[in-house]
């Protein structure tokens, strides 16, 4: 009996969800390019609803307030006309890429794991949202900057259109860039907030691993970033008639799924962290810091066995670089970190943010007790704390 098996690739035809084709079965399309007045009570009513289900998702964080509720409200409804008014020019054939899906779901699944691990410490899981606007949209940013830069002939140069750089939905991002321009995004939204940077960056580090292993699979639904030919039995197939596939090569060969190798490494690294987190005291940014490490590792492998074509520096491909880069990093900031503070977070705030806290507090005295993980934990934590002072 065999044990394992080549992976198929999947049909061409699961590279994109056909949205328009589903809308307009539905009567979507008729409605709101029939008339403006539909299209204005679609929109009203989709925002609605929409409003419903992000203030029931606020009040089961706990966290649902005057303004909360009016400026939800507001926001939704200004979506749901938006969307609408983006509907009226959208036809049968328009679909959303797979990849894309994944991505989002990847979103989804660090935000609700960060939240939870938030709660933890005692914070509201609602300020993922504020935070992960900046974190997104920036990550989003740079990602492309960064793809772009890295694959240069792709877009400039003879028989090329430069504009086309500023077709993101084409595809084409990188997970260096995002995790540059999301680390600003945190950052921003931290200073925001007023949650330290380093209790968010530790919370987010198994989920942003989560996330990147589900980024991976749609790279196998686009039929992408495959490796080298190999003889394995879990090669993956893919046609010959791939752009990406080895000039010479006779159909048939099996390539290494790097895919599902990340996949792999990646959730592993999360149930790590997770683990490790459970000590109570890889804080201070040192979860993010061993979140580096472990990424960078296994990035710096996969990465040679690709076949997509990337720019070189000394004869190394540039990922390659910056998974260096990631782990030497990530080194710098556990070592840093465990001497500057060798004692736990006294809170998850920075100096004098924590709403309702006494201003005239100094929240940067750290003591050896193990911290709070809830908000009735930390009434009690509080007082050798302040005796310590």
């Amino acid at each position: 009996m065999t044990v394992f098996q080549s992976i198929p690739s999947p049909a061409p035809e699961w590279q994109q969800v056909p949205v328009g084709q589903w809308l307009d079965a539905i009567g979507v399309l008729g409605l709101v390019q029939g008339s403006l007045a539909g299209a204005i009570v679609f929109g009203l009513v989709l925002g609605v609803v929409l409003a419903i289900l992000a203030l029931a998702a606020m009040l089961a964080f706990g966290r649902l307030t005057r303004r909360d509720t009016l400026w939800t409200i507001v926001s939704a409804i200004a979506f749901g006309l938006l969307l609408t008014w983006v509907l009226r020019m959208v036809t049968p054939a328009w679909g959303i890429q797979t990849y894309a899906l994944c991505i989002l779901a990847g979103i989804v699944v660090a935000a609700v794991l960060t939240g939870w691990r938030l709660r933890q410490r005692g914070v509201d899981a609602g300020y993922v949202i504020d935070i992960a606007v900046w974190a997104v949209l920036l990550g989003i940013v740079a990602a492309r900057i960064f793809h772009v830069v890295t694959h240069p002939d792709d877009y400039f140069g003879p028989g090329r259109d430069p504009m086309t750089a500023l077709y993101i939905w084409e595809g084409g991002i990188a997970i260096f860039g995002a995790l540059l321009g999301g680390a600003l995004g945190v950052w921003i939204g931290c200073r925001q907030t007023g949650l330290r940077f380093s209790t968010f960056a530790d919370a987010l580090a198994p989920g942003l691993l989560l996330a990147q292993a589900f980024g991976r699979l749609g790279n196998w639904f686009n039929h992408e970033l495959f490796g080298q030919p190999t003889d394995l039995p879990w090669g993956l197939e893919i046609e010959a008639t791939n752009p990406a596939y080895p000039v010479g090569l006779p159909e048939g060969i099996l390539f290494h799924p790097t895919f599902a190798y990340e996949i792999l490494w990646n959730v592993a690294g999360a149930a790590l962290l997770l683990w490790l987190d459970r000590r109570r005291d890889v804080q201070w940014g040192r979860l993010v810091a061993l979140y580096l490490v472990w990424y960078g590792v296994g990035r710096s492998v996969f990465e040679t066995i690709r076949l997509d074509p990337s720019e070189l520096f000394l004869g190394i491909r540039t990922n390659v670089w910056m998974a260096f880069l990631a782990i030497v990093v990530g080194v710098v900031v556990y070592v840093v970190q465990t001497r500057r503070h060798p004692g736990l977070e006294p809170s998850p705030w920075q100096p004098g943010r924590q709403p309702g806290a006494d201003e005239a507090l100094d929240s940067d005295v750290y003591t050896e007790t193990p911290e709070p993980r809830t908000q009735d934990e930390a009434v009690t934590a509080a007082e050798p704390a302040a005796a310590h002072q």
